[in-house]
């Protein structure tokens, strides 16, 4: 069974830092693109970072272009999303998802985890 895990969440204040983890199971990863997207309260989910199978390319939503930055580590089945000069308009539930093929589009995710949440005070 396939599981995606985040972690690494929680509270900052504006300016601050914060570094997502997912940890990746029951499939194999290295063909897998990744991806994080968020939802913040009343809205929809939405594409935040894309990285391909062996890291080789990356995508990012223009709103953390320059802030964000997507990795993983094939060899230990994981995915990152550093985050630095967060903003309040990032606070949101971040989730992490796994795509068999390239693509920012939420319907070509396969696997979803359960989410962590980031909250950017003030």
């Amino acid at each position: 069974q396939v599981q995606l895990v985040e972690s690494g969440g929680g509270l900052v204040q504006a300016g601050d830092s914060l570094r997502l983890s997912c940890a990746a199971s029951g499939l194999t990863f290295s063909t897998y693109a990744m991806g994080w997207f968020r939802q913040a309260p009343g809205k929809e989910r939405e594409f935040v970072a894309a990285i391909s199978w062996n890291g080789g390319s990356t995508y990012y939503a223009d709103s953390v272009k320059g802030r964000f930055t997507i990795s993983r580590d094939n060899a230990k089945n994981m995915v990152y999303l550093p985050m630095n000069s967060l903003k309040p308009e990032d606070t949101a539930v971040y989730y992490c998802a796994a795509n068999g093929g390239w693509s920012w589009a939420e319907s070509q995710y396969n696997y979803w985890g359960q989410g962590t949440q980031v909250t950017v005070s003030p």
